[in-house]
């Protein structure tokens, strides 16, 4: 089978790919996506790591945004996929948003890579609603929010895999109730006209080097437009024994036919 014309991934590396008194797993980032050679590369968690060698050792171009207060995100393009524009969004993100527009044979792609407020369910609420506005001049063109939103679906029951959680973790997925699940981010982003591309693809954290945070959780994203969502032709979650050790997020990749300009 041949491959289609452009593959997207989005990866949530932990803290640049290196623990602190933890292993170095910068290479085993790599390799891995080395071996899927996404043409499209949404990171997340990059404080510390030198964006720029890193993105030249995938032979990749490197767009980055700097946090206003927690880990930068950046947005990787492979050649020869053009580059029309490319800036961070400017909001008071936790993290950051880049958005990278990029030309291709059926018009131009907006991608815009984010990371969520990993704490408040309201702040990621705010947050949600100013990706959504980044997106809205592209709503019906071919666009797409990649990354690691920190939120459950709306429409699963997650309270068991929620209850199971640490009660400092517990938190961060609860309303101000205590009881009620926090879904509002994404439930904003679909209300945007936002598709869910991974709502079956399963959950990406944690993986088996991730710790008590997470528990069998959907956290990683790829809402498209559904101008986009109609070239998708696969999406799935990236599990092998790189992934397993590599982030505590496992790689969300999606496929889609979309020929270069």
């Amino acid at each position: 089978m041949s491959r289609p014309v452009l593959r997207v991934m989005t990866w949530n590396i932990r803290t640049g790919g290196r623990d602190t008194g933890g292993p170095d797993r910068r290479d085993r980032i790599a390799q891995v996506i080395a071996g899927q050679r996404p043409d499209v590369l949404a990171l997340q968690e990059l404080r510390d790591l030198d964006v720029s060698a890193f993105a030249a050792r995938l032979g990749m171009r490197p767009y980055l945004a700097r946090s206003w207060f927690g880990q930068p995100v950046a947005v990787l393009v492979r050649p020869p996929w053009q580059v029309l524009s490319a800036a961070p969004v400017r909001r008071p993100l936790h993290h950051a948003a880049q958005r990278v527009v990029l030309a291709t044979g059926a018009g131009a792609l907006t991608v815009i890579a984010t990371h969520l407020h990993p704490y408040s369910g309201t702040r990621r609420l705010v947050e949600a609603g100013w990706a959504a506005a980044a997106l809205r001049p592209a709503h019906d063109n071919l666009a797409l929010l990649a990354g690691d939103l920190n939120t459950l679906d709306p429409y699963a029951d997650h309270a068991e895999r929620v209850a199971r959680l640490p009660a400092a973790y517990r938190r961060r997925h609860l309303r101000r109730d205590g009881r009620t699940v926090e879904t509002r981010a994404v439930a904003r982003l679909l209300a945007a006209g936002l598709v869910d591309l991974g709502a079956t693809a399963g959950s990406t954290a944690p993986t088996r080097h991730g710790g008590t945070e997470f528990s069998d959780m959907r956290l990683d994203y790829l809402l498209a437009t559904p101008a986009l969502a109609a070239h998708r032709t696969d999406v799935h979650v990236l599990r092998d024994p790189h992934t397993h050790h590599a982030s505590d997020h496992y790689p969300l990749l999606a496929d889609f036919t979309l020929p270069p300009p």
